[in-house]
């Protein structure tokens, strides 16, 4: 089985994490099939970066996001767009658009806070 999951990285005491594909039976930190994403907590706010369209293909295919995982994949929307894109509302393309325009937007609103 393939899982979604945490890959520690950074040095003792600042972890960061990549999200990476990977079968259920390898360690934590050991082989994966590709890295799908990057999450840093120790920013502030939280920095979190997926490659939506590799994590809808290998979701597809039947990989499963572990608890940690599913709340980041809640928090940024991206749960909510594989719903949908489940229930065959709209396509990828309409998606992955949807999710720069939502960055652009957090990016505006962050020059503007300072």
């Amino acid at each position: 089985m393939v899982r979604i999951r945490l890959r520690r990285t950074g040095q003792k005491g600042q972890p960061s994490y990549r999200i990476v594909v990977a079968d259920k039976e390898s360690p934590r930190d050991g082989r994966f099939l590709e890295i799908v994403g990057f999450y840093n907590p120790r920013t502030d706010p939280a920095t979190l970066s997926i490659k939506e369209d590799r994590v809808y293909d290998w979701m597809n295919r039947g990989a499963l996001p572990t608890e940690s995982v599913a709340q980041l994949f809640r928090t940024s929307g991206t749960q909510e767009r594989f719903d949908r894109l489940k229930k065959g509302e709209s396509s990828i393309e309409t998606l992955l658009a949807e999710v720069e325009n939502a960055k652009a937007e957090r990016v505006v609103s962050s020059r503007t806070r300072k």
